[in-house]
């Protein structure tokens, strides 16, 4: 017989509005040694799809090893200014924007048009990075006018914790193609890569434990530099000489031609390419990826919110931060950069790795960036790194990031077939759907919209080959049209859980997590719902994990849940540590 449970138990497991266990919040900045090295760690992360995209595609555009190198800087510049921007008056969170494999497609569809005839691949090049530049100045547009006209922020109000959940999750692990196929590509430095950082991380911690923090937070920088190192000695040691071309772009540490070609010290700067020409159909297909990106970053937003510690995204801060992303779009037209920008999902999975949510560390990640774009010698050596040890990495990175989405089904009720049907259909669509796609066109050489206009075809076959649009789309239409007017339906879904923090003012953690630098809310307010939750303005709640104190009352939309929020004492002396950062409470 199982032990009978009593009444008075509590629950096994109570939902947490903000992620427990994390050594840094986004306001909570490390010490400046340990945040430098950080934000390192990020900048080396972000590098892996800085350079896999514009290796791909420069030698198609017509470009060499110079025209390669002077793209990987451009996109890194532009990268650095997007973060920034995005972590001052986006929405604030610690994420970096960077390339996107979303825009691949169109760009490709740019480079095949057939109107490119010029005999000199110099030449041709700097056409079709032109064309590529028009594209991506006319596509900012829709994320520009979605995200600040406060459109963006009306879809966003329909969310629901059980339509986050395919969005998030599939953000993560739908990326799986870039994961143990890249390590697969060089076995023998791709698998030691992940075999060691997660020994590293998850089982040295426990084993050490006087250097236990050291092997949490900087676990990827020890091992990209211990099997580098071990890559560059077999690249040496001939391990490679006669092996087929494929694997020696994959394995050797000297094949990626950058250092050689870098610059010294080179600043972009817009328009380096020449004057963008325009084509109304790739500005469409490109709007479509940029509506894609769009939906892809939205899922990765809502993920780096909830693993750097802080309360669910307003609307009216979603809709700002994409306000932002077609920002950095237009700034990547504007330079040059042959690609667009969205949220790095590899980067918010190492936020989950290390459990530092810093708004800081990804700010100095940003100095790194430019910093090193403009030193283009120094910056090529990092960039030399094989791609295998970055495949490495994302196989963890894209893991937490889809474990996150999961986390969301803690404020939904599970035994509603309601929500087993949401959950199942769209995850189970959202990946099918793309296999699909991608088998058509391995086998046919197009994708199953074929057409004279490649445009018209890309506004097809983009959007249906990303898993985190198709399911996140089908799950949002679902959970909205599938029988919600009963309340009991409303907290199936976790709705309720949400509520609260429709509105920007209605939770001080909000405010803390959310509001802009230089006291801007005053010039440029946060538009939120318009519903005004009772007892938004009573204050009461600490922007870490807090419990009310005495003599301050809890808004009425939070008392039910009050038990929730853990790791206080009802004392207004009480210090919380987030181990080296001290935030003394009023």
């Amino acid at each position: 017989m199982p032990p009978e449970v009593k009444p008075d138990d509590p629950p096994p497991h109570t939902p947490k509005d903000q992620l427990p266990n994390v050594f840094y919040c986004i306001t909570s900045p490390p010490p400046w040694p340990e945040a430098i090295l950080l934000g390192f760690q990020h900048y080396i992360v972000m590098l892996g799809t800085t350079v896999i995209i514009p290796t791909a595609l420069v030698p198609q555009m017509g470009g060499g090893n110079e025209e390669k190198a002077k793209v990987i800087q451009t996109l890194l510049f532009v990268a650095g200014l997007n973060t920034l921007l995005q972590s001052w008056f986006g929405t604030r969170l610690p994420v970096v924007i960077g390339g996107s494999y979303t825009f691949v497609a169109p760009t490709i569809s740019i480079i095949l048009s057939g109107r490119w005839s010029d005999p000199d691949p110099i030449s041709k090049f700097k056409k079709i990075m032109r064309a590529t530049q028009g594209a991506l100045i006319v596509a900012s547009t829709i994320q520009i006018v979605l995200g600040f006209s406060g459109l963006w922020r009306n879809v966003a109000r329909y969310l629901s914790p059980i339509s986050a959940v395919p969005l998030v999750a599939l953000a993560g692990f739908g990326l799986y193609e870039f994961g143990f196929p890249g390590v697969g590509k060089c076995v023998e430095i791709g698998l030691p890569q992940l075999i060691i950082v997660i020994f590293i991380s998850q089982y040295l911690v426990n084993i050490i434990r006087p250097g236990k923090h050291i092997f949490e937070r900087f676990a990827v920088l020890i091992t990209v530099v211990i099997v580098w190192i071990y890559a560059h000695l077999l690249t040496v040691g001939g391990a490679y000489n006669g092996k087929a071309p494929r694997t020696q772009t994959s394995c050797r540490t000297d094949r990626a031609g950058l250092i050689g070609a870098a610059p010294w010290i080179r600043v972009p700067y817009p328009f380096q390419w020449g004057a963008p020409s325009f084509d109304a159909g790739e500005a469409f297909a490109m709007m479509m990826a940029a509506f894609v990106a769009l939906v892809e970053s939205c899922g990765a937003l809502i993920g780096v919110s909830r693993l750097s510690s802080a309360t669910p995204l307003p609307p009216s801060i979603l809709g700002r931060g994409i306000g932002w992303q077609g920002v950095a779009i237009l700034l990547s037209g504007l330079f040059g950069t042959g690609n667009g920008s969205s949220v790095s999902v590899e980067n918010v999975g190492l936020i989950g790795l290390t459990r530092v949510g810093s708004r800081r560390v990804v700010q100095i990640s940003a100095g790194f960036m430019i910093f090193f774009s403009v030193l283009g010698k120094f910056g090529a050596v990092f960039a030399s790194i094989p791609a295998p040890i970055f495949a490495a990495l994302y196989c963890v990175f894209f893991a937490y990031v889809g474990s996150g989405g999961i986390g969301f089904l803690q404020f939904c009720q599970l035994n509603s077939f309601r929500n087993k049907f949401i959950l199942g259909f769209s995850i189970f669509m959202g990946l099918s759907v793309p296999q699909y796609f991608n088998e058509y066109t391995a086998i046919k050489g197009f994708g199953p919209a074929h057409t004279s206009g490649r445009w018209f075809n890309d506004l097809v076959n983009v959007p249906f080959s990303s898993k985190a649009f198709v399911a996140g789309i089908l799950a949002y239409f679902l959970d909205n049209t599938l029988d919600k007017k009963d309340p009991q339906i409303r907290k199936d879904r976790g709705k309720h859980w949400w509520d609260r923090f429709y509105s920007f003012k209605s939770d001080t953690r909000s405010e803390e997590f959310y509001s802009l630098p230089f006291n801007l809310n005053k010039y440029f307010p946060s538009v939120s719902s318009s519903r005004n939750l009772e007892g938004s303005q009573q204050g009461g709640i600490l922007p870490l994990h807090g419990k009310s104190l005495p003599g301050k009352s809890l808004p009425t939309t939070v008392s039910e849940s009050s038990s929730v929020f853990h790791g206080l004492e009802d004392s207004p002396e009480r210090v919380v540590s987030y181990h080296h950062h001290k935030a003394t409470l009023p």
